[in-house]
């Protein structure tokens, strides 16, 4: 595993409930700005294996990007966190998380 990938996954794993992170806003926590896709494709790839909350991550406009029947259950689980959806968008100014250095 790079080190990237592992502070990607420390970073998801330390979104707490009821707040979002955007993929951007990860990758540049991680070292590497311009890493956005790579943050899905370890989201996609790792999110079960080790237990990712990554229903808490949305694009840069607060959006929910993924299709079909995990975008329900990803409007569904940020709701049961206290997150109001506006349709498939989440207001960034008041849900999302701005850590610390936490990698």
């Amino acid at each position: 595993m790079t080190a990237f990938t592992a502070a990607v996954l420390r970073i998801i794993q330390n979104i707490p409930s009821g707040k979002v992170m955007t993929y951007g806003q990860i990758a540049r926590l991680a070292g590497n700005p311009r890493a956005a896709r790579q943050v899905v494709r370890i989201l996609h790839s790792m999110s079960d294996a080790h237990r990712l909350p990554w229903h808490r991550v949305v694009n840069a406009k607060g959006q929910i990007m993924i299709a079909d029947e995990a975008k329900e259950i990803q409007m569904l689980s940020l709701e049961s966190e206290g997150i109001e959806m506006r349709g498939h968008l989440v207001d960034l100014q008041q849900y999302q998380f701005h850590p610390g250095e936490i990698v």
